[in-house]
C-alpha cells in the first residue's frame, strides 16, 4: 500500500503541475509472471517514476512505451498482454513463464478528484471495524472510484473495448500484536511493510519498546488483558507475545473461542506443551487447540527478534494466501 500511495501521489502532483502522466496497471496475471494483479506504476513526461509492474526488460519496455505515448496528443488508453515466453508473438523479453495484461492510461485533468479519493483511501487511518475504504474501477471509460466495497478484486475482458477491472482500495488486513516487547517491535515493522494495519497492545505504560514503536498504526495500553475479548473483532490475525506464561494464558482464554483467521503464540515447545496439557485437562476442545499456531512461526531456527518476526510474517502470509492457486 505504501508503494501504491507513492504512485498515486506522483500522479496527483503531475496533474496539478500539468505534466502528462501515464498509469500502468497489471489487470491480470497468471503463472510465474513477476507482475501480479494490482501491481501499478506511474510515469510522467519528465521521467519521474513510482511503483512497479514487475521489473526487468518488460517493465523497461513499457516505461519507454509510456513515455512515447505521452509525447502524443489526446486521451490514451490501451491494454497489452505480455507472455513471458520467447516463443510467443506477445513475448515480453522475459523467460519466467506466465503472462500479464497491462493497462496504459494517460490521466486527464478531470481525473484529479478520483485520484484524490484514492490517495485518501490508501492513506487514511481505518477503525478496527472498517479496514477498507472503497473500490478502484478501471474500464475503457477511464478511471473511477466507488465507495461500494466488493468482496475481492475482479477482472473480466471480452475485447479491448469491453472489459472491467475492480480492486479494493485501503487496508484489507489487520494484525493485532498482544505484547509490546522487542519481538513485537520487529514484527510491527515487518507487518507494516506487508501493508497490514498494525495494532499493538500491552499493559505496561512505561515499556520502552512500546514507546519506540513508530511502525504500529495504533498502540493501546490495557488495564487487563481480559479486555481483549471485547476489543478485537472476529476473523482477524492475532499474535500473542506477552512477557510470560501467565499473561499469554489470560490472552488465549479471552480469544480462543472467537473465530479468527490466524492465532499464534510465541514460546518454547516446552512452554506450549505445558499450556496445552493444562487446557486438555480442563476439557478445552481439541479443535480449538489445533487451530492455534504454537509455537508460532515457520521453523527456521530463529534467534533474534528480527528473525522471529520474519518467521511469524512468513506463516501469516502462508495462511493469508492459502486460497490462491
Amino acid at each position: 500500500m505504501q508503494k501504491k500511495l507513492a504512485t498515486w501521489q506522483l500522479i496527483s502532483k503531475s496533474l496539478l503541475q500539468n505534466i502528462p502522466v501515464m498509469l500502468l496497471y497489471v489487470l491480470e496475471s497468471h503463472g510465474s509472471s513477476p507482475g501480479r494483479q494490482g501491481f501499478c506504476m506511474a510515469v510522467n513526461l519528465t521521467g519521474e517514476m513510482e511503483g512497479s509492474i514487475g521489473g526487468g526488460i518488460m517493465e523497461h519496455k513499457f516505461v519507454e512505451m509510456a513515455k512515447e505515448l505521452l509525447r502524443q496528443e489526446g486521451a490514451l488508453l490501451t491494454i497489452r498482454k505480455q507472455v513471458h515466453d520467447k516463443s510467443s508473438s506477445q513475448q515480453s523479453g522475459m523467460i519466467c513463464s506466465g503472462d500479464q495484461t497491462i493497462l496504459l492510461y494517460q490521466l486527464q485533468a478531470a481525473d484529479i478528484d478520483v485520484v484524490s479519493a484514492i490517495i485518501l483511501a490508501e492513506s487514511e487511518i481505518p477503525t478496527s471495524e472498517k479496514l477498507v475504504s472503497g473500490t478502484l474501477v478501471l474500464s475503457p471509460s477511464g478511471i473511477a472510484f466507488s465507495t461500494d466495497i466488493i468482496p475481492r478484486n475482479h477482472f473480466v475482458i471480452h475485447s479491448e473495448k469491453d472489459w472491467l477491472y475492480q480492486e479494493v482500495v485501503g487496508y484489507q488486513h489487520k494484525v493485532f500484536i498482544i505484547g509490546g516487547g522487542h519481538c513485537s517491535l520487529a514484527l510491527s515493522k515487518v507487518m507494516k511493510m506487508m501493508d497490514f494495519y498494525v495494532h499493538v497492545f500491552d499493559t505496561r505504560s512505561d515499556l520502552h519498546t512500546m514507546l519506540q514503536n513508530n511502525d504500529a498504526h495504533e498502540k493501546t495500553i490495557l488495564g487487563d488483558y481480559r479486555e481483549l475479548g471485547n476489543i478485537i473483532p472476529e476473523d482477524q490475525y492475532i499474535v500473542v507475545m506477552t512477557f510470560g506464561y501467565r499473561t499469554d494464558d489470560i490472552v488465549l482464554r479471552s480469544l480462543m473461542n472467537k473465530p479468527y483467521k490466524y492465532l499464534g503464540v510465541l514460546g518454547s515447545q516446552t512452554k506450549i506443551n505445558k499450556m496445552f496439557t493444562d487446557y486438555k485437562e480442563e476439557g478445552i476442545n481439541q479443535e480449538l487447540l489445533d487451530r492455534m499456531h504454537a509455537p508460532i512461526g515457520i521453523p527456521v531456527k530463529s534467534q533474534t527478534p528480527e528473525e522471529i518476526a520474519i518467521s511469524i510474517a512468513a506463516e501469516i502470509i502462508q495462511v493469508k494466501n492459502a486460497h490462491l492457486p
